[in-house]
């Protein structure tokens, strides 16, 4: 089986698409070398190919055909635009799918992750650490493409970084500065999605977002695609039906652009991982536009709509035609559903604390900062799970002290978010800061306080408590250590990735910590006995 209840086929054929992919990076970045221009659908392509091997992102092995068969024929018009052949051509790179499901998954048992018995540990494990950071930057480079943001300097290191990792001559220091040029590419890659969405949508602003459900018929709309949310804002006007985010989608309250449609209503439910109880039977349509995608359940799976990268056998899909998507399927479900009976009475939560928006607080933060008010900021989210000890988030948040500012992102923060932690200096002392991909907006916080104290990131009074997932946190991970941000605590696990000596080698010089108990760490962190 793969992650995330994926059979063994799709497994199969999404190692044989990144098989490929690895021969594609490699003619990209021979071609980018040689100074040709590699056109847009290529350079896309690569990016939704990583993405839609991202853990609950595509479930149907009919995609991952086409994708294959797609890359057979990019990589022939790569070489073609090479012109000539490389010396010294990796064993892989010029690899050619057969056309057949059936023949790609005998040749996919050739190619997976531990095939080759024999290769060094650490050069497994930081190959895949590269893997994995494409993977999730090529979410945030997706988002991105379709907002009208793309840069060469990020797409260029898809073919380089891909190119490597069939690369026999390079090392473990190599492959681990390539890990962190990663990091730094995926920071650029970051910016571009957040001057895409705040380009397209305006500065998210503090607002109050519903979290009761409304009487009458409704769609809930899962994963981070703010432009799908847009268009279905649209084409659900006057319509008399809801609109409720889910999961990633929260901060989109937050943006002008989106919550001037007074049928954005407000969100639904919690993280990813409670979907399948929390969907189940729902009297509503849901359209799922990126991951975290479950598999789907019998009581839902014919009010369960998927769109983009999204995808699986059993679940209608919203195609795009001639730049447009038509929704309808998905309004008449709503419609035919009928929705909730009752509304419950208003409960409310606040969203929208980005960049732009804690920094325009710059002043009275620096302020209370020297006077005493605020003493410590945690940084305490990342992307969530259903493994046992994850209540640790909730317990920390709740035992930082009230002279703290809690910041918080992705979908960890639904372990805390709906509680009430009072103020600080005439600020909210919870703070969203939006989604993963969001992270950019914390590290513009941190690098401007650092910059207005004077001193580096690792010399604020400032820590970062982050629950580990999947993949995409993996480029955001790479990122923080790029800008060589340390005394990390992550949790409930360590990435099962990362071999022992590489590992120790991260601990070491970025002194990554694995969590504890609350307590525990809130004492080293604050310097304090903690409570028993």
């Amino acid at each position: 089986m793969g992650v995330c209840g994926k059979t063994p086929e799709v497994a199969g054929l999404q190692d044989l698409l990144i098989h490929m992919l690895k021969g594609v990076g490699y003619y990209g970045w021979q071609n980018v070398q040689a100074g040709n221009k590699i056109d847009e659908p290529i350079r896309k392509f690569v990016m939704d190919g990583m993405f839609a091997t991202l853990t609950n992102v595509n479930f149907d092995p009919e995609r991952f055909v086409s994708y294959i068969k797609q890359a057979n024929e990019i990589k022939t018009e790569l070489k073609h635009k090479l012109g000539k052949t490389p010396a010294n051509v990796p064993f892989g790179a010029d690899y050619q799918a057969p056309e057949t499901k059936e023949k790609m998954l005998e040749d996919a048992k050739k190619v997976g992750i531990m095939v080759d018995q024999t290769l060094d540990a650490d050069i497994r494990s930081l190959r895949e650490t590269l893997i994995y950071g494409f993977k999730g930057m090529g979410a945030y480079g997706h988002h991105a493409m379709i907002l009208g943001k793309q840069g060469e300097e990020v797409t260029n290191f898809f073919f380089k970084g891909l190119s490597a990792t069939l690369d026999k001559t390079l090392g473990v220091p190599e492959l681990l500065g390539l890990c962190l040029e990663l990091g730094k590419t995926n920071l650029l890659c970051m910016e571009l999605l957040d001057a895409a969405n705040t380009g397209s949508f305006g500065n998210p602003e503090p607002t109050e977002v519903q979290i009761n459900k409304i009487a009458g018929p409704f769609i809930v709309i899962s994963g981070h695609d703010m432009k799908d949310l847009k268009n279905l804002l649209e084409q659900t006007e006057g319509k008399g039906i809801n609109i409720y985010t889910h999961g990633e989608m929260i901060p989109a309250h937050g943006y002008p652009g989106l919550k001037k449609h007074k049928h954005l209503v407000g969100n639904f439910g919690t993280a990813w991982q409670n979907q399948q109880k929390e969907f189940d039977n729902l009297p509503g349509s849901i359209l799922m536009n990126t991951n975290c995608m479950m598999l789907p359940r019998d009581s839902y799976k014919d009010r369960l709509f998927a769109t983009s990268i999204v995808g699986h056998a059993d679940i209608g899909y919203i195609e795009e035609r001639n730049g447009k998507k038509d929704y309808t399927p998905v309004i008449n479900k709503a419609l035919e559903l009928g929705g909730y009976k009752e509304s419950e009475p208003e409960r409310k939560i606040l969203v929208g604390f980005g960049h732009n928006a804690v920094l325009s607080h710059a002043g009275t933060i620096i302020d209370a900062v020297k006077a005493g008010q605020i003493k410590h900021f945690f940084l305490i989210g990342g992307c969530d799970g259903a493994r046992p000890g994850r209540n640790y988030y909730t317990e920390f948040a709740d035992k930082t002290p009230q002279d703290t500012i809690i910041l918080t992102l992705a979908c960890g923060k639904y372990r805390f978010n709906f509680k009430d932690f009072g103020t600080v200096a005439g600020l909210p002392r919870l703070l969203d800061v939006g989604q993963c991909n969001d992270s950019y907006s914390a590290i513009r916080i941190a690098l401007a306080l650092a910059d207005a104290f004077k001193c580096g990131v690792n010399e604020l009074p400032l820590s970062l408590v982050l629950s580990w997932y999947e993949q995409k946190a993996v480029a955001i991970l790479l990122t923080l250590l790029s800008l060589d941000i340390r005394n990390i605590y992550i949790g409930p696990t360590l990435p099962a990735f990362f071999s022992p000596n590489v590992l120790q080698v991260l601990q070491d010089k970025y002194k990554i910590k694995l969590i504890s108990t609350a307590d525990k760490d809130l004492a080293a962190i604050l310097g304090s006995k903690a409570d028993n």
